[in-house]
């Protein structure tokens, strides 16, 4: 049974998350560093909140779909040069196999299904 299903309501910016440093291959500027957890399942997809300190990383996305519940950051596609302003109440759609990088300027979390 997950977190969802035993209590049926968590407060995304209250979920504790566990930090660690972004990978140095990642690293792009500053130290950022990320922490995520899984919080159960909807229809096969996981459901968990992730959170990113300011800095900048490169990434290659999984098909997720998410909203930005706190924090300010910038997500740049690096193969078309195309770029999204994040905040909150944002909702977006990643695809698998892109490849960002993510600036965060404010400590971003998000509410993921992916």
């Amino acid at each position: 049974m997950d977190v969802l299903e035993r209590v049926g309501r968590i407060g995304a910016v209250d979920v504790e998350l566990d930090h660690e440093p972004v990978p140095v291959g990642q690293v792009v500027t500053g130290s950022p560093a990320t922490g995520s957890r899984a919080l159960g399942s909807f229809d096969g997809h996981e459901v968990g909140v992730w959170e990113m300190t300011p800095g900048a990383m490169s990434d290659v996305e999984a098909d997720e779909v998410f909203v930005v519940v706190s924090g300010r950051a910038t997500v740049e596609f690096v193969e078309t040069g195309a770029w999204l302003l994040l905040g909150p109440g944002d909702v977006v759609q990643l695809h698998a196999g892109d490849r960002t990088i993510w600036t965060v300027t404010e400590t971003l979390r998000k509410v993921y299904l992916g």
